[in-house]
């Protein structure tokens, strides 16, 4: 089962989480749920969320590079190893004013909670809950009464997007698979 986070959604956003601690002066190694660790480094603070969601005090970051698939971290007043262990498995947030501003045709996963996703010919397929990196692509938890929907985040899905809906074209049964339909079976 993954973590979740409880934190103020308004004023964060939660952009990675502390896999480990690396090596013995006290860095941290952090996944980025981008998908690109370079969105980590430009950060020069970062607020640790536990997984008991207590946000921790701010820490200023002194040193940040792009591993392999990874980001390695050295935060002020993390000098040893044993500090940086206590810090696996916290989720990284940063302010989201602190966040690139984006051209007028890009956005951010975030934006797109709580949205109502409706299909390129009007039917509503729910509300826009949460998103996730499936390995390949970013993918859209849309739920609708007990019904849950897994929409990959693919060239020439979103159609339209404003501060209310999403408009998709999903491909031929998609939708059907996600609701667990199996028009096959008889």
């Amino acid at each position: 089962m993954a973590i979740t986070f409880s934190y103020p959604a308004e004023k964060y956003v939660l952009i990675g989480k502390v896999a480990k601690a690396h090596g013995i002066k006290g860095e941290l190694k952090l996944f980025a749920f981008s998908g690109d660790g370079k969105s980590i480094t430009r950060h020069k603070e970062l607020t640790l969320i536990t997984t008991e969601d207590t946000i921790l005090p701010v820490f200023k970051v002194n040193k940040a590079r792009v591993g392999k698939k990874e980001v390695l971290v050295q935060l002020e007043g993390v000098t040893d190893r044993n500090q940086a262990e206590k810090l696996a498995g916290c989720g990284v947030l940063t302010l989201k004013h602190d966040l690139p501003v984006l051209a007028e045709e890009e956005f951010y996963l975030h934006e797109l909670e709580g949205l109502t996703v409706l299909t390129v010919d009007g039917q509503t397929v729910g509300r826009v809950e949460s998103f996730f990196d499936n390995g390949s692509h970013d993918m859209l938890v849309v739920k609708k009464d007990n019904n849950e929907f897994l929409i990959p985040l693919i060239p020439g899905m979103i159609e339209k997007r404003d501060k209310n809906f999403l408009t998709i074209a999903p491909p031929p049964g998609l939708l059907e698979i996600n609701n667990g339909d199996d028009a096959g079976e008889q």
